[in-house]
C-alpha cells in the first residue's frame, strides 16, 4: 500500500536521492513503497553482515590467496558487474517513486541530471572492481605459465591440509637479467636465493655473484658430467669469460645435446646448480626483467633510497643519479642498483639488496592496491617462472608474512668468497648456519660468541645478538664476522624506514 509522501523539493528529492545509494530501500520507504524498499534495504543488511561476517571468520592472508584462484576472480568480476547494474537500477528506480514531475521544470532538468550522474557514479566502483580482477586474471595467466623445460613431470599439487607437506622452509631462486629481443639467451646478472620459514616468514637472502668462477655441478648430473672439474671454457675471442655462474643457463639452453636433446633446460640446471652450492633444494624460481622491474617501480610511485654517492651509468657515462635521499623513479633506481661504472660488482650486489629492502618495506599493501592495474600491467612484462597457478593460493599468504618478519642478507662476496677460488664448504657452512639462525629467531636472544664445535658451521662466528622480528631490515651494528645482515644494512636511513 502506497501513500503520497513524496518530497515536494528538488533539494528533498535529490538528499533522499543521495541516500538511496548508500542504503538501498530509504527513498522508497519514504515514497510508500514499503513492501520494496524492506526488501532491498533487508537484502543490503544481509549483504553486509554477511560479508563483514566472512572477513571476520577467515585469515586476510588466507583471503588475499584465495583470491589469486581463477574461481575466486570470475566470481568477483560478474558479481560486481551484476551488483554494478542492480545499483544502477535501485537507483533509477528511486528517482522514479519520488515523482520528480510534480517539480518545477528548471527542478526537474536539475533533479534528473544530478539522478543521471549519481547513477552512473554508483556503477564506478563496481566497474573498477571488475577490471581488477579481470587485470589479475589476465596477469597471473601471462606470468604462471606451464615451464618450458621438456620432459619434467607436472609439479604435484598441494594438499589444502597441509600444503608444504612437512617442510620447515621454501626456497626461492630471484633471478635479474637483460634479456632482450635484440639479445640471444638469457644472463642471468642478479641471483638471489630466498630461503622462507613457512611458519614465521624468517627470510635469508643469499646473493651469490656473477662473477664467481669454477662452478661446481651436482654429481651425476649431465652438466657434472660434461664439467667434471667444474664449469671451465676457453676464453672468448675478446679475452672475455664465458664460463661464470651468470652464464649456467645461457650454456645450457644452447647445447641441449647435454640433455639428450631436451630443449630449455637452462632454468631447471642453474635451480639446481645454485641449490648445490648453496647446500639447500630450490623449489622454484622468478626471473625479472630489469627494465620491466623499472616499470614496477614506477608503478608504486618510485622507492626513497639514500645514495651514499653519485652514481655514473650510461654507455659513454652521460648518466648520474644525485647522490642525497629522495625518491627515485624506476629508470634511477634500476641503474643505481645495475652501473658498474667506476665499481665493481660486489658494491652492485650491495646496491641491489638495498633497492630490493626499500620495495619490501615501502610496497605496502595500501600502496600495491591504490595502484593495483598500473602494478598489475608492468608485472605482466616483469617476470618469467615457473611457480606453478594453485600454489599462489598458499604463497601470497607466506608472502604477506615476510612483509613483517625477519629479514638479513648473506653476500658471498670478498672478503668472505674468493670468487676465482671458491670454499665451497664454507659457502654451505655459511648458508647452513645463516638458515638455523632464521629459523631460531622469534625475539632478542643472546647469542655464544663462539659456535658449538659440533656445529657443521663451527668455523664461522655467531653475531652477538638475534635482532627482534618487530625491527626486520633495520641497520643493525656489525658483529665479528659474521656475514649475516640485516637487509637494509649500509643502505642510509631511508631504506629502512617503513
Amino acid at each position: 500500500m502506497r501513500q503520497a509522501k513524496e518530497p515536494s523539493s528538488a533539494g528533498a528529492v535529490l538528499g533522499w536521492l543521495v541516500l538511496a545509494a548508500l542504503a538501498p530501500g530509504a527513498a522508497h520507504l519514504r515514497a510508500g513503497w514499503r513492501r520494496t524498499g524492506l526488501v532491498l534495504i533487508s537484502l543490503y543488511a544481509v549483504l553486509l553482515l554477511g560479508l563483514l561476517a566472512f572477513v571476520l571468520t577467515n585469515d586476510i592472508g588466507n583471503l588475499a590467496g584465495s583470491i589469486t584462484k581463477d574461481s575466486w576472480l570470475a566470481t568477483i568480476m560478474f558479481g560486481t558487474i551484476a551488483l554494478g547494474v542492480a545499483w544502477f537500477a535501485m537507483i533509477v528506480h528511486s528517482f522514479v517513486v519520488l515523482r520528480p514531475g510534480r517539480l518545477a521544470q528548471p527542478a526537474q532538468i536539475l533533479t534528473g541530471t544530478v539522478a543521471g550522474l549519481l547513477a552512473v557514479a554508483v556503477v564506478v566502483p563496481f566497474g573498477f572492481a571488475a577490471q581488477t580482477a579481470s587485470t589479475s586474471r589476465q596477469a597471473l595467466d601471462n606470468i604462471f605459465q606451464a615451464p618450458e623445460n621438456e620432459g619434467e613431470a607436472p609439479a604435484p599439487e598441494p594438499k589444502p591440509e597441509d600444503p608444504w607437506a612437512g617442510r620447515d622452509r621454501v626456497n626461492i631462486l630471484l633471478l635479474g637479467g637483460d634479456a632482450d629481443d635484440n639479445r640471444v639467451g638469457v644472463r642471468t646478472d642478479s641471483m638471489n636465493l630466498a630461503s622462507i620459514d613457512v611458519k614465521t616468514g624468517n627470510t635469508v637472502l643469499f646473493s651469490l655473484p656473477r662473477n664467481l668462477e669454477d662452478v661446481r655441478f651436482r654429481p651425476g648430473t649431465p652438466m657434472a658430467r660434461r664439467f667434471p672439474n667444474g664449469f671451465d671454457l676457453p676464453k672468448d675471442a675478446n679475452g672475455g669469460a664465458s664460463d661464470l655462474l651468470n652464464s649456467v643457463w645461457e650454456y645450457a639452453d644452447a647445447h641441449p645435446e647435454i640433455f639428450g636433446g631436451k630443449q630449455h633446460q637452462g632454468p631447471k640446471v642453474l635451480m639446481d646448480t645454485i641449490g648445490y652450492t648453496l647446500g639447500l633444494k630450490v623449489d622454484w624460481y622468478a626471473l625479472v626483467n630489469m627494465w620491466g622491474f623499472a616499470r614496477l617501480i614506477d608503478a608504486i610511485g618510485g622507492v626513497t633510497i639514500t645514495v651514499e654517492q653519485d652514481v655514473i651509468f650510461g654507455k659513454y657515462n652521460e648518466g648520474l643519479v644525485k647522490a642525497g635521499t629522495r625518491k627515485l623513479k624506476g629508470a634511477d633506481a634500476m641503474w643505481y642498483a645495475r652501473s658498474r661504472t667506476y665499481s665493481d660488482d660486489y658494491t652492485r650486489m650491495r646496491r641491489q639488496r638495498c633497492v630490493l629492502g626499500a620495495i619490501l618495506d615501502q610496497a605496502d599493501p595500501g600502496t600495491v592496491l591504490s595502484r593495483f592495474n598500473q602494478v598489475a600491467l608492468a608485472t605482466k612484462e616483469l617476470i618469467r617462472t615457473d611457480i606453478p597457478r594453485t600454489w599462489l593460493e598458499h604463497l601470497v599468504p607466506l608472502a604477506l608474512k615476510v612483509k613483517d618478519a625477519e629479514v638479513t642478507s648473506v653476500q658471498f662476496v670478498p672478503p668472505l668468497i674468493n670468487t676465482g677460488y671458491p670454499d665451497w664448504e664454507k659457502i654451505r657452512d655459511v648458508a647452513a648456519k645463516a638458515v638455523r639462525d632464521s629459523t631460531r629467531v622469534k625475539a632478542p636472544v643472546a647469542a655464544s660468541a663462539s659456535p658449538s664445535s659440533s656445529s657443521p658451521a663451527s668455523s664461522v662466528p655467531s653475531s652477538s645478538a638475534s635482532p627482534s622480528p618487530k625491527k626486520t631490515r633495520k641497520p643493525a651494528k656489525e658483529t665479528g664476522d659474521d656475514p649475516t645482515k640485516g637487509l637494509t644494512e649500509g643502505c642510509g636511513s631511508s631504506a629502512a624506514k617503513g
